[in-house]
C-alpha cells in the first residue's frame, strides 16, 4: 500500500500543477478561507440533493448561532480531483469533504480522515446503527465509520410506462424479475424515434461517469479488470463483448452527443421526455419524482432492477458521504454540520420544507419505516431502492474471482487515475474516434502498469 499512497500523492500533486479551480457558490456567511474561527468550509458535489442542503442551511445556522457555513460546490469530476488533492497533500482548506465508499476506507487506513464513530457515540439521538448496513460497512475501517452517508444508491432501469404501452411493450411484473441487457436493447431500438432516444447511457469521461454504468455491464457479461494474480483483463473477449454492446446500444438507440453525457445530462433528457429509458443511479428519483420539477412525469415512471446477462444482482453500491480531513481547522464545527445534514431530523426537514420526494434516499432505514409520508410517495421505487442496495455485491462483483472490491470501481488508490484514463478511451470509442478494440488495447496497457505494482508486492 505504501507505493499506492505515494502514487496517489504524486497524482494529487500533478493535479495541482494542472491548475484545478474552484467555484464557490451558494455561500452562507461567505468570506475568505479561515476568516472566522467559527466558519465551517464544506466541499460538496453539485448534485440536486446537495443543492437542497445549501438551501436549508439557514436552518442549521439558526440552531447554531455564530457558526458560519461556506460551501464550495464542484462538478463530480472536479470534486474528486480537488478533494483528493487537498486531503492527500494534508491541506486544511476544507472542514467537511464529500467523498464516497471508494475513498473512505482507503483514506481511513492511510490516516487522512478523522474517526466519525467517536463523534457519533457522543451525539445523543444520532443513531449510527440506523444507517443501511451495507453502506455503513462500506464507509468503515476496522469497525468504525470514517464518513457518514448523506444518500446511498444502487443502480436500476427507469422507463416511461406510457411510452412502453404505446409501443406495445409488456414488462414482466414478477418481483424477482431481472431484465436481460439484450432485452433492454430491443426495447430501446423499438422506442427510438427521430426526436427521442430509446435509452440514455453515460458516455462522459470520468471513472465516476461512464465507467459507473459500464462496469456493471462488464461485470454481468463475465468480464473483470484483473484476475486473481493482478493480470489485466481489459482485452479479454468478455470485456470486448460488453463494451462493444454498450457502445453499439448508444449508437443504435441512445442519445446524441453521448460522449459528453453524464448523470446530470441524462437526468435532464429523461425528465424532458427526450429518452424513453435511463439506466443509472437509484438516487435519480429525488429529482424525477418531484412533482414541482417534473409534474408531467408523476405516475408515469416504472423501475426495474439493473439489467443482467450472466451475473445476477448487477447493480452498483455507492454513497455520497461526508468526512472530516485529519487537518481540518474546525473539526468540532464540521461534525455539528455533518450530524445535522445526515440526521433523521434533516430527512423530515427536507420533506416538510421541499417535498417528500426530495428526501435523500438510501441512507437511513428509518427513512423507509418511520416516515409514512415518504413511504406513501415512494411505493414504486422505495422498496426496489432498498433491495438493490442490499443485494449489491461489492465483495464479489464479478462472475470470476478478483483480488479487488467494488462494483462500479476497483477499490485501489490507483483507480482514480487508471479509471480516468480508461474512461477517456471508452468515450473516444463512443464518439467514433477509434474502434472499441483499439480503445481497449490502450486501456489494457494502462491496467498492466497498475497490475504489475501489485504483483511485485
Amino acid at each position: 500500500m505504501v507505493n499506492s499512497v505515494r502514487g496517489l500523492k504524486r497524482w494529487a500533486a500533478g493535479a495541482a500543477v494542472a491548475g484545478l479551480t474552484l467555484a464557490a457558490t451558494g455561500c452562507s456567511g461567505a468570506g475568505s478561507l479561515g476568516a472566522s474561527d467559527n466558519q465551517v468550509t464544506i466541499a460538496l458535489v453539485s448534485n440536486s440533493q446537495m443543492t437542497d442542503a445549501q438551501q436549508l442551511s439557514s436552518e442549521f445556522e439558526k440552531e447554531n448561532p455564530g457558526t458560519k457555513l461556506k460551501f464550495i460546490t464542484l462538478s463530480e469530476n472536479q470534486a474528486r480531483a480537488k478533494i483528493t488533492m487537498s486531503t492527500a497533500m494534508g491541506g486544511s482548506e476544507f472542514d467537511v469533504v464529500m467523498i464516497s465508499n471508494f475513498e473512505t476506507p482507503q483514506w481511513a487506513k492511510d490516516g487522512w480522515l478523522l474517526n466519525l464513530s467517536e463523534f457519533a457515540r457522543n451525539t445523543p439521538g444520532y443513531d449510527e446503527n440506523d444507517f443501511i448496513p451495507s453502506l455503513r460497512e462500506s464507509l468503515s475501517y476496522e469497525g468504525d465509520m470514517y464518513a457518514v452517508p448523506f444518500y446511498g444508491e444502487s443502480s436500476f432501469l427507469m422507463y416511461r410506462k406510457d411510452l412502453f404501452e404505446q409501443a406495445g411493450i409488456t414488462v414482466n411484473q414478477d418481483p424477482n424479475y431481472q431484465p436481460q441487457w439484450q432485452e433492454v436493447a430491443e426495447w430501446a431500438k423499438k422506442l427510438k424515434t427521430d426526436d427521442r432516444a430509446g435509452i440514455c447511457l453515460r458516455g462522459k469521461p470520468g471513472w465516476g461517469e461512464v465507467l459507473a454504468p459500464l462496469d456493471t455491464v462488464i461485470n454481468t457479461f463475465g468480464g473483470r479488470w484483473f484476475d486473481e494474480q493482478w493480470n489485466a483483463q481489459l482485452n479479454t473477449p468478455e470485456v470486448s463483448k460488453a463494451v462493444n454492446f454498450y457502445v453499439d446500444l448508444i449508437n443504435e438507440a441512445g442519445e446524441l452527443g453521448a460522449s459528453s453525457t453524464g448523470f446530470q445530462e441524462c437526468a435532464n433528457l429523461f425528465g424532458q421526455g427526450q429518452t424513453a429509458m435511463w439506466y443509472d443511479a437509484t438516487s435519480a428519483v429525488s429529482v424525477l419524482e418531484d412533482p414541482k420539477t417534473y409534474p408531467e412525469l408523476v405516475g408515469k415512471i416504472g423501475y426495474l432492477p439493473a439489467p443482467i446477462v450472466e451475473k445476477p444482482d448487477a447493480g452498483w453500491l455507492y454513497t455520497w458521504a461526508l468526512g472530516i480531513p485529519k487537518h481540518a481547522k474546525n473539526p468540532e464545527g464540521a461534525w455539528k454540520f455533518i450530524s445535522w445534514m445526515t440526521s433523521k431530523d434533516y430527512m423530515k426537514l427536507v420533506g416538510e420544507k421541499l417535498g417528500w420526494a426530495r428526501v435523500p434516499p438510501g441512507s437511513r432505514t428509518s427513512t423507509y419505516d418511520e416516515l409514512p409520508e415518504y413511504e406513501a410517495i415512494s411505493q414504486s421505487y422505495g422498496p426496489l431502492t432498498l433491495q438493490s442496495i442490499e443485494n449489491a455485491t461489492p465483495n464479489k462483483p464479478t462472475v470470476q474471482p478478483v483480488p479487488y472490491t467494488g462494483v462500479q470501481f476497483v477499490g485501489i488508490p490507483e483507480f482514480q487515475d487508471l479509471g480516468t484514463r480508461v474512461s477517456q478511451q471508452i468515450s473516444a470509442a463512443i464518439a467514433g474516434q477509434k474502434p472499441v478494440d483499439e480503445a481497449l488495447a490502450q486501456a489494457q496497457e494502462y491496467a498492466e502498469v497498475v497490475g504489475r505494482t501489485y504483483q511485485e508486492k
